[in-house]
Formats: structure tokens, sequence, C-alpha cells
């Protein structure tokens, strides 16, 4: 699958999942025709509820519905949401669904980490916001600070190719080809790339941009990450441009969902700073983007980390976006995030207990480097796409598996 930049684009920023679900709802219930949906999560709370009822209502429409969601992302997902989804003719997918073991999810890898949206072929959303509560700010202190996009003309054509390539693997789905052609008309002046991650010819697509983005910055980079550490190529390239001038800022996880992946970053710290990369820690909430900006032009939105899951495990999609306005955007919102809400990192901070942390660091970072050719060593499957059809005896989240159909798809690692 090959993809272009195309002309002729709209783009809306969407910051948080204040912005992100109520456009996201609107667009499904004025959908006539077709929704793809494909994310990480789906959550049975107040955003997963609204999604739902917004998605029965189009379904009644006789709008055709396909909805993708991981194996382990959305492995909790209770029979009953599902049932509700199906009985209405919404067509449910799982990307590599697992059983457990001991009650763990062993689906640890090769994750369908993607969120792509795709209406009547006309309307498109990519970013990182997954369909949970814990994306609004009324969540609490863990809620989740993340971004999206809302994207109109030929780049839709590219999300919609990109969901359907891997839903028509499906059983459900086949060889069906669906009705709608995507709207190629030109809608605006924004020139935009579909990058996606896969373990067949794509594996490198997405970072592949990134340096390529970072080597040509002649005066500032702001990237925004929730989980970060690269492969070497991106650091080198990062400490490379802060070397020839550009202001370098990366701001990370100061309060961390994940705590083992915030130490792992900061392992990076001194490697980067003693060479005049400026660390921000985002400490008001746990943050969840995945963006940058280079430049006055160029920035990126979507669904890969950089960390070894995201760079060379996981399914992942981004947009590359050349668009002055949307560049300052997102420069001014990240602006405030550093200046209000960020703790610096500082020399002398990264420097205490360096001569004991040291081996560490770089025993960590070589082994997290390698770690996804040591997964490779381990026994693996083929992931699958399945379709979810509950059964109406079924009324537990344990029995999901077995009321599941189980015919598998092709989907490869």
């Amino acid at each position: 699958m090959r993809f272009n930049w195309q002309e002729g684009n709209d783009v809306q920023l969407l910051v948080n999942g204040e912005e992100f679900f109520p456009r996201v709802y609107e667009h499904i219930r004025a959908a006539t025709q077709e929704i793809l949906l494909e994310t990480f999560i789906i959550f049975d709370d107040k955003v997963g509820r609204e999604l739902k009822a917004a998605l029965l209502e189009a379904a009644g429409r006789g709008v055709q519905i396909d909805i993708t969601v991981d194996g382990y992302g959305t492995a909790d997902l209770n029979s009953e949401f599902i049932a509700e989804m199906t009985r209405a003719g919404i067509r449910m997918h799982m990307f590599d669904p697992r059983p457990r073991l001991l009650g763990m999810r062993t689906n640890l890898f090769r994750r369908l980490h993607r969120k792509i949206i795709v209406i009547d072929g006309e309307i498109g959303f990519i970013g990182g916001i997954n369909f949970g509560a814990d994306h609004l700010a009324d969540y609490g202190p863990m809620a989740k600070q993340d971004y999206a996009v809302r994207v109109r003309g030929p780049i839709v054509a590219d999300l919609h190719r990109a969901a359907l390539a891997i839903l028509v693997r499906s059983p459900a789905v086949g060889a069906e080809v669906p009705a709608v052609k995507p709207v190629i008309r030109h809608v605006g002046n924004v020139r935009m790339l579909m990058s996606i991650r896969d373990n067949e010819r794509h594996r490198t697509d997405i970072e592949d941009q990134y340096i390529a983005a970072i080597r040509s910055a002649s005066y500032r980079l702001v990237l925004a990450n929730a989980y970060f550490f690269p492969g070497y190529r991106i650091l080198r390239e990062l400490r490379n441009a802060a070397r020839r001038g550009v202001k370098v800022t990366l701001i990370l996880q100061g309060q961390p969902d994940m705590p083992w992946a915030q130490r792992c970053s900061s392992l990076l710290y001194n490697y980067l700073v003693r060479d005049g990369v400026t660390i921000r820690e985002y400490c008001e909430r746990p943050l969840h983007a995945k963006v940058a900006l280079v430049d006055r032009e160029w920035c990126t939105v979507g669904s890969s980390n950089l960390d070894p899951l995201s760079l060379s495990l996981n399914l992942e999609a981004n947009l590359f976006i050349r668009d002055a306005a949307l560049n300052q955007q997102l420069f001014e919102n990240l602006t405030r995030l550093a200046d209000e809400q960020c703790q610096p990192v500082t020399p002398r901070i990264v420097a205490r207990g360096f001569w004991w942390r040291a081996p560490l660091i770089s025993l960590s970072f070589h082994f997290i480097r390698k770690f996804p050719a040591i997964v490779g060593w381990l026994p693996a499957h083929t992931p699958k796409l399945q379709p979810l059809v509950v059964a109406e005896t079924d009324q537990t989240t344990e029995d999901m598996d077995h009321a599941t159909e189980l015919t598998a798809g092709q989907e490869k690692s």
C-alpha cells in the first residue's frame, strides 16, 4: 500500500476529548452511507455509551457500520455492549483476540494501536484519542492530554484505504467492496501524507518521516510524546539538530499513567540535555500526545509513540501535514503547556547520581533497542481479525471469547 502527498485538503486540530468527541458524534449522526471506525480502546463508560447511541441511531437509518478494535486494548468490553451493536446490524471486529492466561492478557505485542474514523468517504479523523472517559478533564487527575485532527479532501481516500485494507481481511467482510467511493475534490490548500506502520512493507515509514523532518529543521522543533524511548537514529538526529542551533524542545510525561515508561524516558535525559535539547515534563495530568512540529509548516498528529512498541511492533497511523496555520496553532498550544504546566529538566537534575546510573542507562538503552528483535525470537502467531458475534444466551464478559466466531483472518505480523 503506497501513499503519496495529497494536495487540496482542510484540517482542524482537536485538543482532548472535549473537542474530539462532539465532532465525531456530530458527523456520525449526519452519516448517510458508511462509517469505518478503527480504535485501540472502547470503554463501556459515558463516552463509549454515547458513541454506541450515535452508532445505533446511524444504523437505524441504514448506514453500513464497521467497528474494529484491538484484542488487548478492548479486551474487557462487555458482551451486552457488543450484542446491542451487532443486533442493530453493526459489524464489530477484534484484532488478535487471545485467551487469557491466569487472568492476564497474552496479546501484549503487535497491537492494533491506530485511531482512524472515516464517515461517508468524506470526513476523516486521526490521532491518539481512544473512546474512554479518561480523555475528558472531569475524569480527574488522571485525565489524559491528547490530540487529533479532523480532515477533509483527497487525504480522506487514503484514510479510507488504510482502514479498508485491514477490514476486508475479516471473515465478516471478506472480499465485499463497500459502495462508498471517497470524495476526492479539493476543499483547501493543505498538503498531507498518510503514513502507516505495519509488520509487512511499512515497518519504518513513520520513523523515516520523523527523521527526515528533524534533519530539515532550521530553527525550531517541538515534540510532545507520551512514551519516549526511540532508537538511536532519532536520538542522534535530535542531538544533531540542537548542535546546529535548532531550538529543540521535548515535552514528555511528568505525571505518567505508566511510571515505568517515564523512568525509561528519563534514562535518556543526560544524553540529550548535554547537547542543548530542552526537556519539559508535563505535570498537570498524564500526557498521551503523539504530536510534533518543525519550523513553521511541518507537523504530525497520529497514534505512534516514539518507543519500541510503536516503532517496531504495533500497527500505527500518523498524518504528516504541511500547513502554517496548523503548525502555529499546535506550537501555541504546546508552548502554553511547556511554560505553564511543565517542570524543566536541567543539567543539574540529570547529573544527580549519574555515576551509578550510567551503566544502567547504557544497558537499558541497548536492551530496549533490541527488544523488538528479541520478541521476534519468541514463538509467534499470526494476528487475526475476527468478527465479534455474541450469543443471545451469553451474559458475562468471561464467556465472550467462547461466544465470538473464531474464523481466522489473514493479518500478518
